[in-house]
């Protein structure tokens, strides 16, 4: 974009309209030229169309591209062990009938939560991060693997459970109950994710005060998000429910909520403990499986090709033991460092961290004056993306290069405090991740990123902020 165009803040309704900047030369071309948008402003842009369904229909189609992501994948062991865990038979009509109150209550608590952020400029969302809530919804997680393994039954008191009866015929009605209370639970603490067209709808809502479309767009969102489930959990009342084959079911969903339990804690401990938890999780489990128990003299295909499984997992679960040893390392990369003579130094990007606007203005100065252009990251720990942008973007050599002439700051806003709060709201930030580049001073909102990006992309945006 020209430079005349550039603004700190550019609010939705100005960024859809193409205006000429003021320093255009007299003897320019009479075409007026269009602003840049990034991906954020486009999708807010998008909201103020006059087709509705077009409005719609593309935001049915984020949301099945964002059930691709991190955020969504640990709703699959909660839906799955909700259905399998389920005391009696679930006939495919039931576990789709569940699966559906699930994703609506998923899609409503989303609806709402980016209604309130978009009017008062809160992440409701963020708020669910605090310590003590992501512990005790880890603990809950626990005690359904627990159950799932067969140490006890979870269910109500006999009192309650006789009033919801009454309430609904064979509590049915009382045990969609509960599926709907875990469908808010996790939208608000287990899938806390910022994209494209969440921050779009929210700047919208936001500048226009329309929370009919607005919301409506975040509902039909998380609706794409949520097909996929639907998918599942119909596909997981298919599994045989009688014999030894079920109780196997049930140990490997009960595994997977041990692993949204880790996964939780993993915002809030540190990179060592977290290590340690997968490698017990990955080691214990296969043997607590019966992967070394000999097989029988007749065994199955599937018997053969679930003991190898069982193995590798296992095998994985000793490598992690050996980054723990090590004081640490990359979980997906568990052999890199071994075999060389000397530890290899990890490259990655040197940040300068900041708090307040002030903090951001004063550096802002002084890259002007070097003519240095700024990258602010806003990160933090509980945000899933930031660290895939950590590990994937600013830990690669190319990036790391790139940068080393320029100045790269992240802003912690792990504590959500007023100061916090008070740098995101200047650019209309509603929670990380987001990237901002500044070029002489000025924000280049055109190659803002918000959400997950990787190294390629990083650069490309990087390039065109120069």
């Amino acid at each position: 974009p020209m430079k005349g165009a550039e603004t700190t803040i550019v609010k939705p309704a100005a960024v859809v309209v193409n205006s000429a900047p003021s320093n255009t030369p007299t003897n320019a071309p009479t075409n007026t030229p269009t602003i840049e948008l990034n991906e954020t402003d486009k999708i807010a842009a998008l909201l103020q169309q006059d087709n509705i369904f077009w409005v719609l229909a593309s935001f049915f189609g984020f949301g099945l591209l964002l059930s691709l992501t991190p955020c969504v994948f640990p709703m699959i062991p909660i839906l799955s062990g909700i259905i399998v865990g389920h005391k009696g038979e679930v006939t495919t009509r039931k576990a789709l009938v569940m699966s559906i109150v699930f994703v609506l209550a998923m899609s409503v608590t989303y609806s709402i939560a980016g209604v309130l952020a978009g009017y008062f400029g809160e992440n409701l969302q963020v708020l669910f991060q605090t310590p003590w809530i992501l512990v005790v919804f880890a603990l809950i997680f626990v005690a359904l693997a627990f159950s799932m393994f067969g140490y006890y039954e979870i269910q109500l008191p006999t009192g309650l459970q006789n009033k919801i009866a009454k309430i609904s015929n064979k509590q049915e009605g009382g045990h969609l109950i509960g599926v709907a209370i875990m469908g808010f639970l996790s939208a608000l603490i287990v899938g806390p994710c910022v994209a494209p067209p969440l921050a779009g709808a929210l700047i919208y809502i936001g500048q226009t005060g329309d929370a009919m479309l607005g919301g409506l767009s975040l509902f039909v969102m998380s609706l794409g998000m949520g097909a996929p489930l639907l998918a599942i959990g119909a596909g997981v009342s298919k599994l045989p429910k009688a014999g030894g084959w079920m109780d196997n079911i049930k140990y490997v969903f009960g595994i997977l909520m041990l692993a949204v339990a880790i996964w939780l804690l993993d915002r809030i401990i540190s990179p060592v403990v977290s290590l340690a938890l997968w490698a017990t999780l990955f080691s214990f489990s296969p043997i607590a499986m019966g992967v070394l128990n000999s097989l029988t003299n007749t065994p199955t295909p599937w018997q053969r090709i679930f003991k190898a499984i069982g193995l590798l997992v296992l095998a994985y679960g000793i490598l992690l033991w050996g980054l723990v040893a090590r004081g640490g390392g990359d979980m997906l990369a568990p052999l890199s460092g071994y075999g060389a003579s000397t530890q290899s130094e990890q490259v990655h990007v040197k940040f300068e961290k900041i708090k307040s606007n002030a903090d951001l203005d004063r550096i802002l100065l002084r890259a002007k004056a070097n003519n240095q252009i700024v990258m602010l990251d806003f990160y933090a720990d509980w945000c899933i993306s930031c660290k895939e942008l950590e590990r994937f973007v600013f830990s690669n050599d190319k990036v790391v290069d790139t940068m080393k002439n320029h100045i790269a700051l992240q802003a912690d806003v792990t504590a959500n405090d007023e100061i916090d709060k008070a740098l995101m709201a200047r650019f209309n930030i509603i929670g990380p991740p987001a990237i901002l580049f500044f070029n002489n001073g000025v924000e280049k909102r055109s190659q803002r990123i918000v959400g997950e990006i990787n190294a390629q992309g990083y650069l490309e945006h990087f390039n065109k902020a120069q």
